[in-house]
């Protein structure tokens, strides 16, 4: 009787696990979101500018541009510049530059990042090669813009921005095919 008896804990314990790990689950995306909100990380961009395109001179807004590979990325991956100045309202392009030093086809996927994250929903992208896998072949270089408008509804007191991507490498989940992005491409001398 006592084992038949534990053996309905067991299978209690078991299911009332798998129902807090199923919530848990849950949770984890607006778990994510808060904390990301909470330290000014990983700040999503805002969507398509629904604004008008007319720019405010009388405000600059200093946009800060950063790539980073992720651990298992070997390409080469760099803005043209640092930074530029921008005025609200205003279309801005911005070019990184990637090289797949390799000698096998590689496919590659950009995650951007918005800091600080009270400004992200400001910063709207009109066309990014994030928005596509990239596919290089070996040695080959790229160009690949990035157009934005900065919010002229950007708060004041936001005088400075960063645009951060991390460059993963994705080619063993995808097989390696023609540019899928709309860049220019041209090879490596």
């Amino acid at each position: 009787m006592s084992e038949g008896l534990s053996i309905k804990r067991l299978v209690l314990r078991l299911l009332v696990l798998t129902v807090v790990m199923f919530a848990f689950g849950f949770a984890l995306v607006p778990i994510y979101d808060v904390m990301c909100k909470a330290f000014g990380i990983n700040g999503k961009t805002g969507g398509q500018y629904e604004g008008t395109q007319v720019s405010d001179p009388s405000r600059t807004v200093k946009v800060q541009f950063m790539s980073t590979n992720a651990s298992d990325m070997v390409w080469d991956f760099y803005s043209s510049a640092d930074q530029i100045d921008v005025n609200p309202g205003a279309v801005n392009q911005m070019i990184f530059i990637a090289r797949n030093p390799t000698d096998k086809p590689m496919t590659a996927q950009a995650i951007p990042s918005i800091t600080p994250a009270e400004a992200a929903a400001y910063f709207h992208k009109t066309e990014c090669f994030c928005f596509s896998q990239q596919v290089l072949q070996p040695g080959e270089r790229i160009e690949m813009p990035v157009r934005f408008i900065v919010d002229r509804d950007l708060p004041k007191d936001v005088k400075h921005l960063t645009l951060a991507y991390t460059l993963f490498d994705i080619t063993a989940r995808q097989p390696p095919v023609a540019h899928v992005a709309s860049a220019t491409a041209e090879s490596a001398r």
